[in-house]
């Protein structure tokens, strides 16, 4: 084997190129390089979903009245 494997026989090569479509899924990428782009308007972005609550444990809530950092 050559370093560019320019000797290989014309079915090797074949091969290796439908090993390489396979594992590059080049059908797939593909069609999202061609797929329309997402819309930026507002009315058209998914709602927002609610905060979740943080919860303060003890001792963060001890350690920031330490430092004088208020966390109520």
């Amino acid at each position: 084997m050559t370093a560019y494997d320019d000797l290989s026989s014309t079915s090797d090569m074949l091969a290796d190129c439908r090993a390489t479509e396979t594992n590059l899924r080049l059908e797939r990428t593909a069609w999202r390089a061609v797929r329309p782009a997402p819309s930026i308007h507002f009315d058209e972005v998914p709602t927002d979903l609610p905060k979740g609550e943080i919860e303060i444990s003890d001792a963060a809530l001890r350690l920031a009245n330490a430092l004088s950092l208020h966390l109520d």
